[in-house]
Parts: C-alpha cells; sequence; structure tokens
C-alpha cells in the first residue's frame, strides 16, 4: 500500500512541475484590439528603472518593448531565462526592439548570477508601483508592448524564443 501511495504522490507531483514549468507551446495571451479597456487608459511605462550601474533608465515608449518581470531565487524564471537570450540575441540590434529584464533584487545579487549564467540581457532594477496593466504578486511575468499597449502577456515560464512569438513581433515591427 505504502508503495502505492508513493508512486501515485510521484505521479502527482511529476503532473504539477510539467504544468508549472513546461507549459503546452500554446501563443501567450494576446490582448483584444476591440474595444477599450481600463488598462489601457493608464500607462504600461515604468519610471524610474535603473540599470545595474544605478543610473536611471527611461523606457522608449516608440519601440516595441519585451518587458519580463523575474527574480533570481525564482525557478520557473531561471527555466525561461535561455529562451529570453535567444529572442533578444534575434532582436538586440533592430532599432525598433528593446528588451527590459526587470527585477527588484539589488544589483549586488543579481550581478554575480548574470555572470554565472553568462547572459547578455539588458537587466534593470525597479522598486516602485508597477501600473495597474503591469501589477501582480506573480513572476515570472511577460508583457510585449507597443505604443502603450500590450499586444502579449504572459504570467508563468514560457519558452520565449518559439516561432508563434517570433511570428508576433515580426507581424507588429511590419506594421511599425
Amino acid at each position: 500500500m505504502k508503495k502505492i501511495l508513493i508512486a501515485g504522490l510521484i505521479v502527482v507531483a511529476a503532473l504539477a512541475v510539467y504544468f508549472a514549468f513546461f507549459k503546452p507551446a500554446g501563443s501567450p495571451e494576446v490582448a483584444s484590439e476591440a474595444g477599450s479597456s481600463p488598462q489601457e487608459e493608464t500607462s504600461v511605462y515604468l519610471s524610474a528603472l535603473n540599470d545595474l550601474k544605478g543610473n536611471q533608465v527611461s523606457m522608449a515608449q516608440d519601440k516595441l518593448i519585451f518587458v519580463n518581470v523575474w527574480a533570481t531565487w525564482c525557478g520557473p524564471c531561471n527555466m525561461e531565462m535561455p529562451g529570453i537570450q535567444k529572442l533578444y540575441d534575434k532582436y538586440k540590434a533592430h532599432e525598433k526592439v528593446a528588451f527590459y529584464i526587470i527585477s527588484d533584487e539589488d544589483a549586488e545579487t543579481v550581478n554575480p548570477f548574470i555572470e554565472r549564467k553568462g547572459y547578455d540581457l539588458p537587466f534593470f532594477q525597479y522598486a516602485g508601483p508597477y501600473p495597474p496593466a503591469l501589477d501582480g504578486n506573480a513572476i515570472p511575468r511577460t508583457y510585449i508592448i507597443y505604443d502603450g499597449k500590450i499586444l502579449a502577456q504572459e504570467i508563468g515560464a514560457s519558452k520565449w524564443d518559439r516561432p508563434e512569438i517570433i511570428e508576433l513581433i515580426e507581424k507588429q515591427l511590419a506594421q511599425i
């Protein structure tokens, strides 16, 4: 009886890990263009961002923006970071795209993590209250924004270099 119970618990735990970290490769939630929502009436841009050297930075408001909110201690955040790096590598030289990888952790915590993992991403710190449209207590959470509107969002880990994301970005860039 004990062996059956343990086997059942292992299966349940494996399923929980699968659904928590390895979502099926569906599309992220795409915002509807029809109608106006309250989130469109407030800014989705963050003020008082700092780079990891402490310099204040303003979010680009004339570009397609990829925003990821994460933490070094967050397992799902760490799992999705290689895909974000691949997506960034594809678009980092594109003049109409900006990436903001945001944590509320200090540079003394984030810099060793980046160095250890070898990431070349634009990391930032943000300690203020998030605009209502970007507010949440779950991480990771990711948004693709253009012209003050959230085009796509995903709460939880995702594979950001998959074809559907590339298509979404390319489609939007063709319209800019």
